[in-house]
This record gives structure tokens, sequence and C-alpha cells, in this order.
């Protein structure tokens, strides 16, 4: 029987891609919207999602896909619909403010073609819930362990153990929170825990959740233990392609404080100014400005 390093498929376009650089691939996996994408060599990053699992890479004509190949016919759609190639995003970009704003101006020009995910709406929840307080690789780190101790393997054969997808709601409402705790959640453990018994009490009120309006939709998610408005916002922005959301954090008081000038403005009027400033695709000029922020933290170390 073939191993798992020997069963993948060729490597193969994805659509919508020409002209995406390894370092905006790099920044679009693994740059905080997602949670299970993990660099191997050569530029190959390897990732699940729902029932998926994927390897991808930038090459001279796009990002290129493989896949495991009992999962490849379903693949190529789901990644077509992850990576929202239906959406030509520079033509987004390009509608953005960024002839008004010089520094939106040098985001764009930093990250060309960088996209917002649509991921599962309850992994997003989830891994956001994980993500208070914590940087991206130690999110990444507890998302592993949940996926990983308490999801189901998402290829059958021994040789595929490895690749487990995150549990559901209702599967981790069962889950002890001693046992969450124990996959690195600290305190976090409580609020997902209280989350899952909520979710799994209430089937269909993520779904409701997901379609509602963006105002709606934030309002529903706040009521959960754990959810703030930066919570919500990052749900909503990368798990329900809410382009209106702008989530703020750290980085992003920092850029509107040095950048913008708001200096000691809360959070709550940061969003407000991100949203009227930037438009209807408040969230996407976010994540480049959140790009950008960590870039230039990282040549100035």
């Amino acid at each position: 029987m073939n191993t798992l390093s020997d069963s993948w498929t060729a490597w193969q376009p994805l659509p919508s891609t020409r002209g995406l650089s390894a370092a905006v691939l790099a920044e679009t996996l693994d740059g905080g919207q997602a949670f299970r994408w993990h660099a191997q060599t050569d530029g190959v990053y390897q990732g699940a999602w729902s029932n998926h699992v994927a390897r991808l890479r930038a090459t001279r004509d796009g990002v290129a896909w493989s896949a495991p190949a009992a999962l490849a016919p379903a693949t190529s759609a789901a990644l077509a619909d992850y990576f929202v190639t239906r959406t030509d995003w520079r033509a987004l970009a390009d509608t953005l403010p960024w002839r008004s704003d010089a520094h939106l101006a040098a985001c764009l020009a930093a990250f060309p073609g960088l996209r917002l995910l649509r991921q599962p709406f309850g992994e997003t929840l989830l891994g956001f819930l994980c993500s208070a307080t914590k940087q991206i690789v130690q999110i990444k780190q507890m998302v592993a362990l949940l996926a990983t101790r308490h999801g189901a393997p998402i290829l059958p054969s021994s040789a595929a153990a490895a690749f487990h997808r995150l549990p559901t709601w209702p599967e981790l409402a069962a889950v002890p929170e001693t046992e969450l705790r124990a996959c690195l959640l600290g305190f976090r453990a409580r609020y997902i825990s209280a989350t899952a018994k909520f979710l799994a009490a209430h089937p269909g009120w993520l779904e409701e959740t997901e379609a509602a309006p963006y105002a709606l939709a934030k309002a529903r998610l706040c009521t959960l233990p754990g959810v703030g408005e930066k919570v919500a916002d990052c749900v909503l922005l990368f798990g329900a392609g809410r382009l209106e959301a702008f989530p703020v954090d750290v980085w992003i008081l920092k850029t509107m404080a040095a950048r913008y000038g708001l200096v000691d403005w809360g959070s709550a009027q940061v969003a407000h100014f991100g949203r009227t400033h930037f438009g209807p695709l408040a969230g996407l000029a976010q994540q480049y400005l959140f790009a950008y922020e960590r870039a230039a933290a990282r040549r100035a170390a």
C-alpha cells in the first residue's frame, strides 16, 4: 500500500492566482487569518480545513496545489471556495482609497494580490476563541492539539493519521474542560467549553448567525462566552466574508496611532474610523495594514 508521502497528486494550478508571490502566499496562509497551515520545505505550505488537506506553493504562473489522491476530487472545488478564486482581489483592492491615503498605497504595493480566505464559520470561531493574548505560533499549537486529540482523522488509512479535522462544536461540548486545558488553552478552555455547550443546545444558531446582516451577526457572536468585538469581527471577516468588518488588535491600534494619528483611541473608536475611512472593504484594508505593520516590525528587529 502506498504511503501518504507518495500518494499525493501532481501539482495543479489554482485558478485566479496568477502573480501571487511566495511572500504574499505566506502572508495569506500564515499571517493570522488561519491557524492550520504550516511551512514545509521549498516554499510549500501544508494545511487542513474542514475535511480537506492540501499543499500549496507559489510558482511563476501563480499558486499550485496538491492533495492526497483520495481527497483530490473534492479538494479542487473546496480550494476554489477557500481561496475565493471567483473574486478579483487586485481589482477589489484597487477600489480602496489608496489614491488619497499614502500609507494604504504603500501597504498595497508591499503585498500585491493579498486576499482574504473564506474558512468554515465554526472552525474560524474556534480558532479565534483560542487567540486571546496569544501569538500566531501559540494559537496554531492549540488548534493542532484540539484536532489531533479530539477531531476525527480526515483519511482512514494509518498513513494519514497525522491529518485530523477539528472537532465539531457538539463534539467539543462532550469534552471535559480539564481535557481542553490539556490542549494548552488555559483560561480559554472555559470559554470554549461554555460556547460548545450553548451551540450544542442550539442547533442551527451558527448558520443563522453566518447568514445574518453584519451588525446582527456581530451582536449575536458577542453574546457567546469569550467573544468580544475583535474576535467577532475576525470570525465574520475570515469565516463569513463580511468585508465591512474591521478587527482591531494591538497591531491595528499601533498602526492607526503611528500612521493615522489616532493616539490613545480606543478599539471601538478605531473600528468606527476604519469602517468609515476605508468603506465597505474595510476588512481588506485592515489585512493590508496588519501585514505591513508586522513586516515593518520584523525589519526593525
